[in-house]
């Protein structure tokens, strides 16, 4: 009696395990079901999405085309730039370089750089990196951080794309591609001569001032301090770690036949371009790999990461401001980053963790709820203006969002 009641239980084990993976299976059927509805409205051209919690990805799965002219469909294994997303990794690197004792965040930036950068408004004030971490550093995008940052692949066919983007961002000759030291020299210094209207009127330390270029200048202190280029550094210590083959910074280092055609609307495609300030916006990556590191950074947030150390982290996710820190406040998308900060580790005001990002031919998405560890992401290779793209993009996130509890074993 004894073995026949241990053989029934292995049985109804069986039965048990088989019916949670069928209703699993039943769910991601209805998610995919449910997004390519959404996607049929046309107001995109390709994306991906997914959705993991501390353990891997639960879901996965790419929609529509990377590629109109050639009908190549867009799959989790497509790679584009993700914009502002990218930034989280210049935290990770950061906390990384002071692991290792290159650097302090406290430190006051002038201690790595082979120029001087001061807000004429308040010479007497020492901008630190923590400053920059934390968009507070009171240095600003101007003008030209749209005409003089975006850059041509070299060797494409250039024949019927536009060479500006929204008609005032420009794409510069591959040609003339300048090295991200040059950029910042000109731009922050004092006779750089694209400095106008680099710093804002606050004190460096009291505002929360969203800075493309701080976060570059940012990565730039990361090379200074440890010897390395921002992108081996991240390379050795978060992309290797994690297996996160298909990801990078250059398109030399990827196999660009994986890379998605961008469009500045479903019927515009846009030229491959790269960033001078490629550390603020252009990682290339898939949500195959881009899973791994969300899943990483859940783990991370529960002292269970394996790129940083637990006091690392706890810095990384630690909220930095307060409401004396902001002008304006979002309040309104719980999907916008820029309620709280940690070290380029945004937070919506409901708590949840991630980033997004935007530039042209981009639309991404990152975050995590901290309450039930669970993450999405999406990546997009078309922009929207409208309310009916933003719906849309939403209400795939939305879906999302309604199915992921159901994937969890």
């Amino acid at each position: 009696m004894k073995n026949i009641s241990i053989l029934l239980m292995s049985a109804l084990a069986v039965i048990s395990c088989s019916t949670a993976i069928s209703k699993a299976d039943d769910s991601k059927n209805l998610l995919t079901a449910e997004i390519n509805q959404i996607y049929e409205q046309k107001k995109f051209n390709g994306f991906s999405v997914s959705i993991v919690d501390e353990k891997g990805t639960l879901y996965e799965n790419g929609f529509g085309l990377s590629d109109l002219e050639t009908n190549k469909k867009y799959t989790t294994e497509t790679i584009q730039n993700i914009g502002s997303v990218s930034k989280t990794f210049a935290g990770i690197a950061l906390l990384k370089a002071q692991e290792m004792g290159k650097l302090k965040l406290d430190d006051p930036i002038e201690k790595y750089l082979p120029f001087k950068v001061v807000n004429p408004n308040f010479p007497e004030s020492k901008i630190t990196i923590r400053q920059l971490a934390t968009h507070t550093s009171s240095i600003t995008d101007n003008k030209f951080y749209s005409s003089k940052n975006y850059y041509l692949k070299s060797n494409q066919n250039l024949q019927g794309l536009k060479m500006t983007f929204e008609d005032d961002q420009s794409f510069n000759p591959s040609d003339s591609i300048i090295s991200l030291k040059t950029y910042l020299e000109n731009v922050l210094t004092k006779d750089g001569k694209w400095s106008e209207d680099s710093f804002s009127s606050n004190k460096p330390g009291t505002i929360y001032e969203y800075s493309n270029v701080a976060t570059a200048l940012a990565a730039f202190v990361v090379e200074k301090a440890t010897g390395e280029s921002y992108d081996q550094f991240t390379e050795k210590y978060i992309l290797k770690p994690l297996k996160m083959k298909n990801s990078g910074w250059k398109f030399a280092d990827l196999d660009f036949a994986k890379f998605s055609r961008l469009y500045e609307n479903p019927t515009t495609p846009l030229p491959y371009y790269q960033l001078v300030t490629y550390p603020d916006g252009g990682f290339i990556t898939n949500t195959k790999d881009l899973s791994k590191y969300l899943t990483e950074l859940i783990k991370g947030y529960n002292g269970n990461g394996t790129i940083l150390a637990k006091e690392s982290y706890r810095e990384y996710f630690k909220p930095e401001l307060s409401a004396v820190n902001f002008t304006e406040r979002n309040t309104k998308n719980p999907y916008n980053e820029s309620y709280n900060v940690g070290i380029f580790m945004g937070f919506g005001y409901t708590g949840f963790m991630g980033h997004t990002g935007g530039d042209p031919g981009i639309m991404s998405i990152m975050f995590f709820d901290p309450k039930t560890n669970i993450g999405r992401i999406m990546i997009f290779n078309t922009n929207f203006s409208d309310k009916a793209g933003n719906k849309a993009f939403f209400d795939i996130w939305n879906v999302m969002e309604k199915y992921q509890s159901k994937f969890r074993k």
